[in-house]
C-alpha cells in the first residue's frame, strides 16, 4: 500500500479511499452485531429510510475489536500518525427503498457531553439528547473522519458526492459553489473499503435507485483538548 501517496491524495483533494481492509467475514461479524442489538435507547434513530445509531461504539463497543482491526490501525498511524482518539461515531443504514438525501453541506459542528457558553463556540443543539456545537475553525481542521463501507457504495446507492479541494476554504457555503470551476466527484467505495475525508470536505449523498442497501460507519478523530469543562461527548482511545 502507497501511503505516501494516499496521504498526498487525502491532503491535497480532502479525501480519498482505501479497499479491502476488511474481510467479507469481519463485515458479516459487525452487520450480525447490529442487528441484535437493542434498539430502545434515545441513541438510535429507525424510520422507514432511514436506521442511525449515534454514539455507536458506546452502544455497541463489542463492535469496536473488529473495526479496529489491523489494516485500519496501519492507515490511522501511517496516514495520521499517533494521539488520535475517537470523538464521533454514528452508523447509517440507508435502505434499499431510500428516497431520503443529503445536499450539499460540511460537518460543522462536533459532540460534546454539556452545553457551556464560551467565546468560539456557537449554533448549539440537541439531537438525541446530544449536545453538539459549532467549534473554532481549527478544531474542525485537525478532524479526519473514516467513512466504513459495509456495502458496495456507487452513486446509484447513496454514495458520497464530494467538491474536491473544498475543504481549503474554510466555512464554505453551498449556494456559493462556482460550477464553473468547481468539480463533483463520487466517491464509490466496495465492501471493506473505508473513505477518508475532511469534515469542511463539501459533501452530499443522493436518494437510492438501484435498490440496493449502503450501511457505514462513520468515525471521527480529533487529538485536540477542548477547554474548560468542555469535554468530547465520546472521547475513546484506540486500543
Amino acid at each position: 500500500m502507497d501511503f505516501s501517496t494516499i496521504r498526498n491524495d487525502f491532503n491535497s483533494n480532502g479525501f480519498t479511499s482505501v479497499s479491502e481492509i476488511y474481510s467479507d467475514s469481519e463485515i458479516d461479524e459487525i452487520i450480525s452485531i447490529v442487528d441484535t442489538a437493542n434498539t430502545s435507547n434515545d441513541t438510535f434513530r429507525k424510520l422507514n429510510d432511514l436506521f442511525a445509531i449515534r454514539q455507536f461504539l458506546k452502544e455497541i463497543p463489542e463492535s469496536a475489536q473488529i473495526i479496529f482491526n489491523s489494516n485500519l490501525k496501519q492507515v490511522i498511524r501511517q496516514l495520521f500518525g499517533e494521539g488520535f482518539f475517537v470523538v464521533k461515531s454514528i452508523y447509517f443504514d440507508k435502505p434499499h427503498t431510500s428516497n431520503w438525501y443529503v445536499s450539499y453541506h460540511q460537518d460543522l459542528t462536533i459532540s460534546v457531553n454539556k452545553r457551556i457558553e464560551m467565546e468560539g463556540y456557537s449554533s448549539w443543539t440537541v439531537k438525541q439528547g446530544q449536545f453538539a456545537v459549532k467549534p473554532p475553525l481549527e478544531i474542525l481542521q485537525n478532524i479526519f473522519t473514516i467513512r466504513i463501507h459495509l456495502d458496495d457504495t456507487d452513486e446509484n446507492n447513496g454514495a458520497l458526492k464530494v467538491i474536491p479541494k473544498s475543504h481549503l476554504n474554510g466555512v464554505y457555503h453551498p449556494e456559493t459553489i462556482d460550477w464553473a470551476k468547481d468539480t463533483e466527484e463520487v466517491c464509490n467505495v466496495p465492501k471493506g473499503g473505508v473513505m477518508l475525508m475532511k469534515p469542511l470536505l463539501l459533501h452530499s449523498s443522493s436518494r437510492t435507485t438501484n435498490n440496493k442497501k449502503r450501511r457505514v460507519i462513520h468515525i471521527e478523530f480529533s487529538k485536540d483538548r477542548l477547554p474548560g469543562e468542555l469535554q468530547w461527548a465520546e472521547k475513546a482511545y484506540i486500543n
